[in-house]
């Protein structure tokens, strides 16, 4: 009760909520915001009429389906009265129809799932205006509290404001057409057409009991090639009947004001504009191909509704509701992403043994992994492993790899990582703990840092090297190590060159940043600077000075080999002297060694030739390369396939595919292995040994990597920061215990993990009252 004389405080007024689009976000958003407060006046527009509608089927997840049923219990019953389930996958590849199973999918039409939230929205008092353009939403948000643009892809609201909400919209390689077939396929079928024109793809599933959606793709060039781009829609929709005459069974297709389309990934910078919201694909889009579309807009409506709930006003509810969707979301993107250019790349797996195809299309978007299938189907996960050649209870990542005339026991490299402890080039006790420590820990292959070939070459003056006969006796304490405590490890030396990004403190003291004093002059190939402003002018190499780093970086392989390190690698990449002729950012030449990429090898390839003849005949050498630098003008896909070819035609035996570092403003998509579809390219495109390294975390994800033929090593940096032993505790939590990763003897006691309290205790059978 208030204080005798106090008024009770006024009861905040219903919000007023304008909802613009009624596609299945929109239509949920509002069915919960009515639901969770009767008061609430909610008005949908949707410019179509009610029973319009693109595409054909729908997937929900579970996960996404556990959501609606608590939130709203009548639309989750109705969902479930409706939807077709299944299990399986099938792959056709070139005659041959492989399975999987245990994948649990769940869908129902587009048109009865808006009629359900038609349905719920009318039940809950929701206004719904079909046939309306809705107001601008800056006109809307004068008279409403909420407004939530639910727009589309295409979203007005979206575009009128875009000096907000900032979009970033990407439109990709490939045409695809949404389809539909009046018969229900038995599982979620690809289905590749190899014609003349080119790869053409098929994604079909049910979505009734009498129906399936069909979605054919193709790559822009293919489109033109087989003439769609002069098609109507009728004849369109016949030419993909019969292009897959034998999956549809001579049955015919029909669409809906279908048209070809590329797919468009949609990224904003801020999702909300003061009381105006964006919601689905109006806020962001994921690729088809991981059905994700309609799940992501239903999965925001739900978490709209619970922020505009819990939180105390609109502007605090919407950054709770951006804060708790978008990483999300970008997870969701980042999947997209990668299953997308599989697609767009799916002509170069085509080669790939059957199975191994189809487990490189079941893993394309990182999501479902080794393990992860193994759970849902150890059958066809063990017939893959068979495949690659892995003995009984033997994981991929411990299978052997031969490079020349060495044997790698398991496929997990150490990769490099510069520690910025030397004194005067020489590595001491740190780098003979730090190293030796690691191929105690089981790797196969453990690499130094990049060791510096001249000391004007050093990145910092914390950087190891090899230009004098002191620093090769130090190093020769290292290998020695190595190979006496950790027999059947091998280590790697990587020589570099810093130009243009050297003359800096060490990391922790100033990434890229010039020293306070003593710094010394840089090369490079053209007088670029690497931040200007604040790095300095290099001084571009004329034929002198590369003759003379070339003589360094033999002097030190000739030392790298007395040293008896097992494999050497060059390296091309991140920006450094030889990676500043490779880019096309930072070589500016107008000689014969700039312009063209057959001018910008001419320089790399003379160092790698020079290093490959001193260096011993039955030891590998491997390249480290940039294959994109994330820039805008930058090295191409295209680029990297052919840079990879001089060296491997050069006598590479492996490529290490890294990217980026070339440049301060490249945008990288970071992700877990986001560098892996390029070292794949290289692979599928020349059929060479790659190494693929970046963020690559787990076991589950190198042996998922190996299997799928994406690469034959797998390169970590941080994990064996965390844990030194990361392979030999990969052994032990897949229960692993084959020569591909013995416990050195003296620590065979800690081979299993350490008990951390009881777990056995009775647990209580009755409750006594």
């Amino acid at each position: 009760m208030p204080p005798t004389g106090a008024r009770p405080a006024p009861a905040a007024a219903p919000l007023r909520i304008a909802v613009v689009g009624g596609g299945p976000g929109g239509l949920y958003a509002a069915a919960l915001l009515k639901r969770l407060d009767p008061a609430r006046e909610v008005t949908v527009w949707e410019r179509n009429a009610p029973d319009d509608t693109f595409g054909f089927g729908v997937v929900l997840s579970d996960e996404t389906l556990g959501g609606i049923e608590h939130a709203d219990p009548a639309v989750y019953q109705a969902l479930q009265n409706e939807f077709v389930r299944w299990d399986d996958i099938h792959i056709a590849h070139r005659g041959q129809l492989l399975t999987s199973t245990g994948h649990g999918f769940a869908a129902l039409g587009r048109r009865r799932l808006l009629e359900i939230l038609h349905a719920r929205c009318a039940e809950l008092g929701v206004r719904l205006r079909f046939r309306t353009e809705a107001p601008p939403a800056a006109e809307l948000a004068a008279d409403h509290d909420l407004v939530i643009a639910a727009d589309g892809v295409h979203s007005a609201t979206r575009e009128a404001h875009a000096d907000v909400f900032r979009p970033r919209i990407t439109t990709h390689r490939c045409r695809y057409i949404w389809l539909a077939t009046d018969f229900a396929l038995d599982a979620f079928r690809f289905e590749i057409a190899e014609t003349p024109h080119g790869v053409m793809q098929l994604h079909g599933y049910p979505f009734s009991a009498d129906a399936s959606t069909v979605i054919v793709e193709m790559r822009e060039e293919v489109w033109q090639a087989a003439g769609f781009d002069e098609m109507d829609e009728d004849a369109s929709t016949a030419h993909c009947a019969k292009l897959f005459a034998d999956v549809l069974g001579g049955r015919p297709l029909r669409s809906n004001r279908s048209s070809w389309t590329a797919f468009r990934t949609v990224v904003n910078e801020r999702w909300s504009h003061g009381s105006v919201v964006l919601l689905g694909d109006a806020a962001h889009t994921a690729h088809f191909s991981i059905g994700s579309g309609t799940k992501l807009a239903v999965e925001d409506a739900l978490a709209l509704a619970a922020c505009v709930e819990e939180q105390p006003t609109i502007p605090e509810a919407l950054a709770a509701y951006e804060t708790e969707r978008r990483p999300v979301v970008e997870s969701t993107q980042r999947a997209a992403a990668a299953s997308l250019r599989w697609f767009e790349e799916i002509e170069g797996h085509l080669d790939q043994p059957p199975r191994q195809f189809a487990f490189n299309l079941l893993t394309r978007s990182r999501r479902v992994t080794h393990d992860n299938l193994r759970l849902r189907d150890p059958r066809f996960t063990d017939a893959v492993e068979r495949d690659f050649g892995c003995p009984p209870g033997t994981p991929p990542m411990f299978t052997p790899f031969r490079l020349r005339g060495l044997t790698l026991r398991n496929r997990v490299v150490v990769s490099p990582m510069d520690m910025y402890v030397a004194e005067d080039g020489l590595p001491g006790d740190f780098h003979l703990v730090h190293l030796g420590a690691r191929a105690l820990g089981g790797a196969g292959l453990v690499m130094t840092e990049m060791v510096c070939v001249s000391p004007e070459g050093r990145i910092t003056p914390a950087c190891t090297g090899l230009w004098t006969d002191e620093q090769a006796r130090a190093w020769s304490r290292v290998t020695a190590f190595v190979h006496a405590s950790a027999p059947g490890t091998a280590i790697g030396v990587q020589l570099g060159h810093s130009g243009r990004k050297g003359s800096t403190r060490r990391m922790w003291e100033g990434i890229d940043q010039p020293l306070p004093a003593g710094n010394w002059p840089l090369t490079a190939a053209s007088p670029l600077p690497y931040r200007p402003g604040v790095n300095q002018v290099p001084r571009a190499l004329d034929r002198a000075g590369m003759v003379a780093v070339r003589e360094e970086f033999t002097a030190a392989a000739r030392r790298a080999a007395a040293c008896d390190f097992d494999l050497l690698e060059l390296h091309c990449g991140h920006g450094y002297l030889l990676s500043g002729f490779l880019s096309p950012l930072t070589n500016r030449r107008d000689d014969a060694y700039g312009g063209p990429l057959e001018n910008r090898l001419r320089f790399p390839l003379e160092v790698f030739d020079a290093v490959r003849e001193v260096w011993p005949e039955d030891r590998p050498m491997t390249v480290r390369l940039s294959a994109t630098d994330w820039a805008d003008g930058g090295t191409t896909p295209e680029d990297s396939v052919e840079t990879a070819r001089a060296f491997a035609a050069h006598g590479a035996d492996a490529l290490d595919v890294s990217t980026g570092q070339v440049v301060p403003d490249e945008r990288p998509e970071y992700g877990r292995s986001y560098q892996t579809p390029y070292a794949d390219r290289i692979r599928s495109a020349l059929g060479v040994p790659v190494i693929t390294v970046g963020a690559i975390s787990s076991w589950d994800d190198v042996n998922s990597l190996l299997l799928a033929g994406r690469a034959d090593l797998c390169a970590l940096a941080r994990p064996h920061l965390y844990d030194p032993h990361w392979t030999l505790h990969a052994a032990a939590e897949q229960n692993y215990q084959g020569p591909a990763a013995p416990w050195p003897a003296p620590y065979r006691a800690g081979s299993r993990t350490p008990p951390t309290g009881r777990t056995d205790a009775p647990k209580p059978r009755l409750s006594l009252t």
